[in-house]
């Protein structure tokens, strides 16, 4: 498994946060945003860490090089309160594994909660590293659905599924 700790947004990430604003890392999630839309993300991503409605992280490599972002929040799906997932590495940090390690702990943080029974993840149905992740992580598919991301466009995503009641797999 690829070595990487999760470590809570903060104000130092705006940085980070610009480079996966690149249109190859945003091609899945409506493309690149305007730099106001990046410092309004940031701004939520500070001040929303650590709250009871989920938190932000940032994947920080063993020599301290931030590679990728990655956090859970609060949100209702199909009239149950669930915690949604996402995530983003940078273009030179994918294929190793960091994503899945990432998703991993983080599902540790929202299980470790105990307040939500699911966590779901929607990744675009043309998006196989997502997809991957979502499969590597012990999530389970439950299909395709629409889903409304960015705010007001509709796209076709994997309807991905884990129990934050189950015993956490080992792999």
């Amino acid at each position: 498994m690829a070595q990487v700790r999760i470590e809570q947004w903060h104000e130092d990430d705006l940085d980070l946060l610009r480079q996966l604003n690149s249109p190859d890392t945003r091609k899945h999630t409506g493309g690149p945003e305007t730099d106001e839309q990046v410092l309004a993300r940031h701004d939520r991503y500070v001040h929303f860490s650590g709250t009871e409605q989920g938190c932000m992280f940032t994947m920080v490599l063993p020599d301290g090089t931030r590679a990728g972002s990655v956090g859970y929040w609060a949100r209702e799906w199909r009239e149950q309160p669930v915690y949604e997932l996402g995530w983003a590495v940078l273009p030179a940090y994918r294929g190793q594994g960091l994503a899945t390690a990432a998703v991993r702990a983080v599902v540790d943080v929202a299980r470790a909660r105990r307040d939500r029974h699911y966590a779901h993840a929607y990744p675009s149905v043309d998006n196989p590293a997502s997809n991957a992740v979502c499969r590597k992580a012990g999530f389970t598919m439950l299909g395709e659905t629409g889903f409304e991301y960015p705010p007001g466009q509709m796209m076709r995503a994997n309807d991905w599924q884990l129990d934050l009641t189950a015993p956490p797999t080992v792999s």
